[in-house]
């Protein structure tokens, strides 16, 4: 098992959230309040077993272990990204329930059953080659654009894991929302729920998620746009009350 310490270049971020911890480092990909967004949208039912594709530091996979989540396997390909989940698991006294699997996860078979999880969850990297700005940064180049897996890498991996009418909820840009829920739709994966995220009210949508489901019938739920802050610059009613609550 990973020690509970941190090593050269990393510091211990507070999520705000439940008294929770995560390490980082300035030189990786750090959690954005996308994170938190998905953590919160995503459909949780207590006790269940999740899975979060490419997972970090394990921002995701915390906030769903604050909401009730029975037990969270993250799946992270970088080696050193992977080292730090696992100490945050155990910084936080999770380590039972947040377990890390360092791996591609475009090669599950044989490391994780298929088809037995609840819930599968994703913050994917939102842009193809070529799109945007790629940071000088490799480690941050991967987080950001599709480098080592892409869209269909991520939906494929949800419906080799997702068991039949369990969850895949994910975050994207919604420049890329047709090519998201159509490949969502083409996997046997329905979208069933969608929320787009604005920045201000009069601002265009900064990402949407979305929640699917293995086997559902077609019939997709838009629910009111999520206003991130309000006309001063603070964060929202609704942003606020995350934390407050503690994202249950």
């Amino acid at each position: 098992m990973e020690e509970r310490k941190l090593h050269a270049g990393e510091r211990l971020d507070d999520l705000l959230i439940g008294g929770l911890k995560i390490i980082q480092h300035e030189q990786e990909f750090c959690f954005t309040l996308d994170a938190v967004l998905l953590a919160h949208f995503a459909f949780v039912k207590t006790k269940a077993m999740a899975v979060d594709l490419g997972c970090g530091t394990g921002a995701v996979s915390l906030l769903l272990l604050a909401r009730g989540v029975e037990h969270v396997s993250g799946v992270e390909i970088s080696p050193a990204v992977a080292s730090m989940a696992r100490r945050s698991a155990v910084w936080n006294g999770l380590a039972d329930r947040f377990s890390v699997l360092q791996a591609d996860f475009r090669n599950l078979k044989g490391l994780l059953p298929g088809g037995e999880y609840e819930l599968v969850i994703s913050n994917p990297p939102y842009r193809p080659p070529g799109h945007g700005r790629i940071s000088p940064n490799d480690r941050i180049a991967r987080a950001r654009h599709e480098i080592t897996a892409n869209l269909s890498d991520v939906v494929a991996a949800a419906r080799y894991l997702v068991r039949y009418r369990g969850r895949f909820a994910m975050v994207h840009l919604p420049e890329r929302m047709a090519e998201v829920i159509a490949a969502l739709h083409a996997a046997g994966l329905e979208p069933k729920r969608l929320r787009m995220v604005h920045s201000a009210a009069d601002k265009k949508p900064t990402a949407f998620l979305v929640e699917s489901v293995r086997g559902a019938k077609p019939g997709l739920d838009v629910l009111p746009p999520l206003l991130v802050y309000n006309s001063d610059g603070t964060y929202s009613e609704e942003i606020q009350s995350y934390y407050r609550q503690g994202l249950t």
